[in-house]
């Protein structure tokens, strides 16, 4: 399409586009995909997309699949972005509260933006075998996706992932292993074992096309908001790429002109016992130390040591946001509160936005007639056993 060639996000060396990638080369970091936004702008336009197809793949121009053949879809993205009235009044500050609800995708997270990108591009470029580490819903999503363009997938998930996560990858064609330890240990054996079994590994950030999957709910948000962002989002962070992803998403709609360079405090929400960002945050370090004996009920939240922590910690600090650690009880407890006053049954990660908002509300960090988003990344059905 028009990818012009893929970026190192620490050092910047240039990486040739149409070839398999994971890491950058040179200092063994996450790429990101560069584009000819000139020239796909003259395409995608904020006209050109009224009454468009209703996927994330009503942003083609900038996303990295050459040929249409090659994308692998089940319809995901342009998921509702709600108005949360009845939330909101239990607040002490009288803010704009709105949840977009990624539990509406296909297998039910926003898994499936990454995995529909990630996937497409393994069909274009090739690949036979996927394998991944996974704390639950991206195993899922990539299992389905893997079915659907016809490779084999390889799945490393945690013994006590969700019971949902792991009947949905078997029962969609996936090769499935469980692992005593937690998703960092997953990710080292597909490291030691995915060049002797041919596996091309599609792990968070270490290869370059879920992320852009991810940026869309960025696209998303500004089309929804008629093209003026909003003034907080609330976002769950485990391994951080929707955060990331977003980030990019507005920096490319400002080279397009479609916005300008004002944006959204991003706010990193974590578990209390796993908040490796959080405690850089605080530090001020740009690179998080691995969060030991990492463990919550919130399975997307587990994440000890993510590779892209720089990114997310850049984010937050360039548009003045935070990042806030929550208990386990806390987050439990909003899960049957968001359901409760909005009819939404969110995921335990998403539901940690709203603790996490309260305390912001406590700090003084939103003011009264704000526009808050809070980001609900998977459905709570995934999660019966945090729950009972």
């Amino acid at each position: 399409m028009n990818v012009t060639h893929l970026e190192c996000a620490l050092c910047g060396l240039r990486h040739e586009a149409g070839v398999l990638h994971n890491l950058c080369v040179e200092c063994g970091k996450p790429l990101l995909v560069r584009y000819d936004l000139a020239k796909a702008s003259q395409t995608l336009t904020k006209e050109s997309l009224s009454g468009g197809n209703s996927s994330l793949w009503r942003y083609r121009e900038v996303l990295p699949v050459d040929d249409a053949a090659n994308i692998v879809s089940f319809g995901e993205g342009w998921t509702p972005l709600l108005k949360a009235e009845k939330l909101a009044s239990r607040l002490t500050v009288g803010l704009h509260l709105y949840i977009k609800d990624e539990g509406q995708n296909p297998t039910q997270s926003f898994k499936a933006r990454g995995m529909t990108a990630a996937i497409s591009m393994a069909k274009e470029l090739g690949v036979k075998k996927v394998a991944v580490p996974s704390a639950g819903n991206a195993a899922g999503a990539m299992a389905a996706y893997a079915a659907r363009a016809g490779i084999e997938a390889f799945i490393f998930m945690p013994l006590d992932t969700p019971k949902a996560n792991v009947i949905e990858c078997r029962q969609t064609g996936a090769n499935v292993t469980l692992i005593d330890g937690l998703i960092t240990d997953c990710g080292k054996i597909v490291a030691e074992r995915k060049a002797a079994e041919g596996w091309f590994d599609v792990s968070t950030l270490k290869e370059p096309y879920r992320v852009e999957g991810k940026k869309t709910m960025g696209y998303e948000l500004a089309e929804q908001f008629d093209w003026k962002l909003p003034d907080v989002i609330v976002y769950p962070t485990g391994g951080g790429t929707g955060l990331i992803g977003m980030w990019k998403a507005f920096d490319e709609m400002e080279a397009m002109g479609w916005i300008g360079p004002g944006r959204p405090r991003m706010v990193s929400v974590q578990s209390a016992t796993c908040a490796p960002i959080v405690r850089a945050f605080e530090a001020g370090d740009r690179f998080a130390e691995e969060f030991e004996n990492a463990s919550t009920v919130a399975s997307g939240l587990r994440v000890p040591k993510a590779i892209g922590d720089f990114l997310i910690l850049d984010a937050i600090r360039a548009s003045g946001g935070t990042a806030i650690a929550v208990p386990d009880e806390d987050l439990v407890a909003a899960v049957a509160e968001i359901g409760a006053a909005e009819g939404i049954f969110t995921a335990p990660e998403g539901a940690a936005c709203l603790p996490a908002l309260r305390q912001m509300i406590e700090d003084a960090a939103v003011s009264e007639g704000e526009r808050v988003v809070l980001f609900n990344t998977g459905a709570g059905v995934k999660y019966l056993e945090a729950l009972q």
